[in-house]
């Protein structure tokens, strides 16, 4: 049986031992919770039991967990410059064993260790997964990218973005992205030449998406067309190319949603 309120409570009680005031800390505990409720969203709208949509919030709560450590000890939330925060994760949690504060029962770990560890790759080890270990590997990677729309959304783009720089609007887009784009590609983070690559490689999350109910609540909430608002390019070129990629994305997203 699975205890989210006493989840709940063991998760603050870890992060607790980190510098909460810290923005960085604070913004990630705000994107798990998030995530946590995102996962149980889409469970619910898949008419899974309640027992299942209670294992999804638990792992949408310990998807990021090993982000704290992560930042502790490299001072940085980029994988690229430091660890793979999905595989500490499951370390701390299945190595450390503090698993058990989160829930007493066995019966689910497997699940847990292979979503945790799945949540960021990118793509699923499918054939390494049972079907049950699938589904959920599948619902904690669309709550998670799909609340990266909204961290972008609410946040300073400055702040989203890898490479520092001062305006983000100020960026040009590179051409090979927006051909790769309108590919239907999940565009890939180690090809990014430019800040707005990085953005349009966000955006791409939507070929991505498992399910066709997670499309839904992107087109619900409008986060195609409110991110490329708020971007609101200077660059000629590329904010042309930015129109285009709203409507591409509009209309894949519309088409998987009436198919």
């Amino acid at each position: 049986m699975i205890d989210i309120v006493k989840a709940k409570k063991y998760f603050k009680e870890y992060v607790s031992k980190y510098d909460v005031l810290d923005s960085r800390i604070k913004l990630k505990i705000i994107h798990i919770n998030h995530v946590s409720e995102n996962s149980k969203q889409i469970a619910k709208f898949l008419d899974l039991s309640k027992e299942e949509q209670d294992l999804a919030e638990l792992i949408g709560l310990l998807h990021d967990i090993g982000r704290f450590e992560q930042l502790r000890i490299y001072g940085t939330f980029s994988d690229k410059v430091s660890i793979n925060h999905a595989e500490k994760g499951v370390e701390i949690l299945f190595k450390d064993n503090i698993i058990r504060n989160f829930i007493e029962d066995t019966t689910y770990d497997d699940i847990i260790y292979k979503a945790v560890k799945n949540h960021n790759l990118l793509k699923i080890e499918e054939n390494l997964l049972s079907k049950e270990e699938l589904l959920h590997s599948k619902i904690i990677r669309d709550a998670d990218k799909l609340d990266i729309f909204r961290v972008f959304l609410e946040s300073k783009l400055e702040d989203c973005v890898h490479i520092e720089t001062e305006d983000v609007s100020k960026e040009i887009l590179s051409e090979e992205y927006f051909e790769d784009f309108s590919k239907q590609k999940l565009l890939l983070y180690a090809n990014i030449k430019t800040n707005m690559d990085f953005m349009v490689a966000c955006l791409s999350y939507i070929y991505d998406f498992n399910f066709v109910d997670t499309l839904k609540i992107v087109k619900e909430k409008d986060y195609i067309n409110k991110i490329i608002k708020k971007i609101d390019a200077k660059d000629p070129y590329t904010k042309e190319k930015l129109d285009e990629i709203g409507v591409m994305a509009m209309n894949f997203i519309n088409k998987r949603i009436n198919n």
